[in-house]
């Protein structure tokens, strides 16, 4: 079964919520970052399909390969 998760501070960069690895470290450490509404201070904390990640009033939403077409806005 292939695994599907990511890590919160990897999720950060690639959802474009952080310009580098580098600034997602203090973002989560500080209590910036909220995952499904609450604040999160592990940067490892894995995260998966359908977890709502948001920074600085943006969100994110975890997808998975086929989420593409479920016509969401995000």
């Amino acid at each position: 079964m292939h695994d599907e998760s990511i890590r919160l501070g990897q999720f950060l960069k690639l959802a474009n919520l952080v310009e580098s690895g580098a600034d997602a470290k203090p973002a989560v450490q500080s209590g910036l970052v909220r995952v499904n509404g609450e604040v999160e201070t592990r940067r490892g904390r894995q995260l998966g399909r359908g977890d709502v990640v948001e920074l600085g009033g943006v969100a994110a939403r975890v997808a998975g390969p086929s989420d593409a077409l479920d016509d969401l806005p995000w």
